[in-house]
């Protein structure tokens, strides 16, 4: 909680690729593994998607 109520909150820091751990605790290292692994997950659905839409768009066009 802020000493004043106008105080902007601070956000915690994103992960960064690359940074320096030793000074995260376990409770840390456990959320960013979470978080990686939603954002992996995010990552390979829309690489699954536009997977899909590149198969359509190549069988729409192919000239067999």
């Amino acid at each position: 909680m802020s000493f004043f109520d106008d105080e902007p909150v601070k956000k915690p820091k994103p992960h960064e690729i690359g940074q320096d751990l030793s000074l995260l605790s376990v409770a840390e290292l456990e959320e960013r593994i979470g978080l990686l692994r939603t954002e992996i997950a995010r990552l390979e659905a829309e690489l699954k998607t536009k997977g899909s839409t590149k198969s359509a768009a190549e069988a729409l066009f192919s000239r067999n």
